[in-house]
Parts: structure tokens; sequence; C-alpha cells
């Protein structure tokens, strides 16, 4: 009797934001669902209902989306709008199709959500680490009381997982501490070198710099409005825009007008991921900023990698060891977190930058934070985790609901 062919794994992703919703998760998440489905394997994804405004373009893929609460920025952040996608989603998975491994996208509301939902089904999941949320919690002055919850949910969620990915050594130090001895996997951090590269739409009257991306507590932009406010003193020119959203955007704001620079810094909402390439591309210098001492000195800023892949020079400001990344791999300029200092190094950069696409950036770019190469190692890992739990799954188990 001829041996029956196997069939392909399923796999489900489960995140609150997916593309077209511009953030390093989506592409990261939506990197991964390519490779999966390119190695083929059957992928589904669990987010939610995009805002209103964006194209959502599902055709290639299997999207099942869900409408939540979002906040006044149109974000899915604060413990409403994570309770109006974690409170359906225990359900969604718990009578959806069923698949062989689950990867579970922070925040860690959601981690503890689908770690019951999963242990339910006797399904594996596997979290993917790219922050460590009660560290960031922590920074932002939460109560303590909520710190200690999100880290009792964070190591809940870690703990519960087949594997943990992680996007750096720092990341997985944090974890290690926070969930001693769990499966960690290093996959990396990138970007989509397709979409973010040096050809491509460039932006009439483009400004000379841009920081695209999120201005979150834990960011520090307020160190780059300061040195521009300096570097413009100095060559009145000079213009820049802030791309993006988060919660220290109405300060940088402000900030500006008291500066006054208001009408050289043009502040924008969040584009999809093509358009905030073109306006990278379109620049001379792309920022890149990191607040020190806050327990989050780890972190990467995606918006480095960005500019890089575009070809455009960083003006990185912000604690190691990305300072020492910068400088020694001829990235651009780096700078303590202070606007002097920092300012001296943007000006050195447009003094040397004419907008063109630098090779030796994309080639860097190309080498070690491809989204593609992350998106592989991360496939592995997953992979790894569905045919194990494949090998065990018992036979009346088979016949059933699979």
């Amino acid at each position: 009797m001829p041996r029956r062919t196997p069939r392909p794994q399923r796999i489900t992703i489960v995140s609150r934001i997916y593309t077209p919703e511009p953030s390093a998760a989506s592409l990261r998440l939506q990197a991964l669902s390519r490779e999966l489905a390119r190695r083929g394997l059957h992928v589904r994804v669990l987010t939610t209902k995009a805002p209103s405004g964006l194209e959502v373009a599902d055709a290639n893929e299997t999207v099942s989306r869900w409408p939540v609460l979002r906040d006044r920025a149109g974000y899915v952040r604060g413990y409403l709008q994570y309770m109006s996608f974690d409170v359906p989603l225990f359900f969604r998975i718990l009578l959806g199709r069923r698949a062989d491994a689950y990867v579970i996208e922070p925040p860690p509301t959601t981690g503890a959500v689908a770690r019951a939902a999963t242990w339910l089904i006797r399904r594996p999941y596997v979290y993917y680490a790219a922050d460590v949320w009660s560290d960031a919690a922590q920074m932002t002055g939460a109560a303590g009381w909520v710190v200690s919850v999100v880290r009792w949910l964070e190591k809940f969620s870690l703990r519960g997982a087949a594997a943990d990915l992680v996007v750096s050594d720092g990341v997985g130090a944090r974890i290690e501490a926070l969930a001693p001895g769990v499966d960690m996997v290093s996959v990396g951090h990138g970007v989509d070198t397709d979409i973010f590269a040096p050809d491509g739409p460039r932006i009439d009257d483009a400004p000379d710099i841009v920081y695209a991306g999120s201005m979150s507590e834990w960011h520090g932009a307020g160190v780059a409005v300061d040195a521009l406010a300096i570097v413009m003193r100095t060559d009145p020119t000079v213009s820049a825009a802030f791309i993006g959203q988060g919660a220290d955007k109405d300060a940088l704001q402000r900030s500006a007008e008291a500066h006054g620079i208001a009408d050289k810094v043009r502040f924008l909402s969040s584009m999809p991921a093509g358009e905030a390439a073109a306006w990278t591309r379109s620049a001379r210098v792309a920022l890149a900023t990191l607040r020190p001492g806050q327990g989050y000195d780890f972190a990467v800023p995606t918006k480095l990698y960005a500019a890089l892949a575009v070809g455009t020079p960083v003006a990185y400001s912000g604690p190691e060891p990305l300072r020492t990344m910068v400088a020694e791999n001829g990235l651009g300029a780096s700078a303590a977190f202070d606007a002097e200092e920092y300012a001296a190094a943007i000006t050195g950069l447009l003094r040397r930058s004419d907008g063109t696409a630098v090779p030796h950036l994309v080639a860097w770019a190309h080498r070690h934070v491809s989204a593609r190469s992350v998106a592989e190692r991360a496939s592995d890992a997953v992979q790894a985790t569905a045919a194990s739990r494949q090998r065990v799954r018992p036979r009346a188990e088979r016949a059933s609901r699979d």
C-alpha cells in the first residue's frame, strides 16, 4: 500500500497589527508569512480590521480581520484596545481551524490569552519577542502594579512557548533574566529590502532630514528636535520631516514651535512602508534616536536599518552598542544623547551627503539586516515546532478535526 503523502503544515500568525498598517512588526510578520508560504506551508493570519483610509490587499494571503478599539491616533494601543483584540482572540483560536503551530506577536496580554487557548486545543506556539514590554512599561513611568502585572504576563507568555524568537543579543539577555531557561532562537532584526531599496519613487521638494518611525518615550526624539534647532540656526535653509505616531509626537511639535523652527519641520502621520521609503531615500540624512539609561538600551530603532537599506546615511544619538556599530561600519555619524553633539553629527553628515544613495550602506543592509534572511531563520524555528507537534500527535487526533 503506498505511503500517504503528509499534508502541508498549517501555521497561524496572531498579531494585533499587520499590513497595511505601517510598523516594524507588520513588515516582519508579513515577511515571515511569505517565507512560510514559499516553503509550501498553509499560513493564516489572525489580526485586526485595518484603520480607515488604509488599502487592504490580502489577495495572496489568508487574513482574518476583526474590528477593534483604537486610540485617537488610530493605534491598537492601551489596555481597553488590547482587550478588544485579546478577548475575541481566545475564541478565534479555540473555535477556528486548528494549526500545527501558532506564531504570537506581543503585547504580553495577547501572549497570555494565546497560551491559554493553545493549551486547551493542545497546540504549540512560538512567541516573537522583538521587545521586552515590561521594561518599556517601567520606562514610561507606569504604576508599579501595572509593571508587575505586565512582567508576570510576559513571563507567562515566554515560558509557555515552544520557542521564543529574539531579535538581538540584548533582548535575549533580558529574556533570560526574566524567564531563565526558556528556549530562545536568535533570528535578528531586519527590514524589507524590496520595499526599502535605493531605487524607487522620490519626493518632490523633499526635506534634507527625515525621522521616519515611532516617537515613543523610549525613543527620546526630543533630542533630535533640540539638535535641529542648533543646526537650523547655523543654516536656515535646512528642512526636516518627522513621519509617524507615538506618545511624544505632540511634545515634539510643541518643542519645534518653542525653538522657532516649526516652519522648517513638518510633522506627518504614519504612512505605508512604500511611501516612508520614498521620503527616506529622498533625504540627505536620516535620524534615529534612543534614550539611554531607561533599561532599554538594548533596543534597535528599526528606522536606522530602513534608512541604510535605501542608502541614506544615519545620524544616530543614543547609547552603545549602536554608536560603535554606526561608527565602525561607516554607516553615518553617531553621538551621545546630547543636543550639541548630535547637532555636530548631523551637520557633518549634511556636508558629505548630496541625497544620492550610498552603495556601501545598501550592501551592508543586505548583508546584515535583510528581512528575508530574518524570515528564513524564524521560519526554521516555526517549522521545527510544527513538525515536533505532528510527530507526537495521536492517531485518533489525526482522524478528528484535521
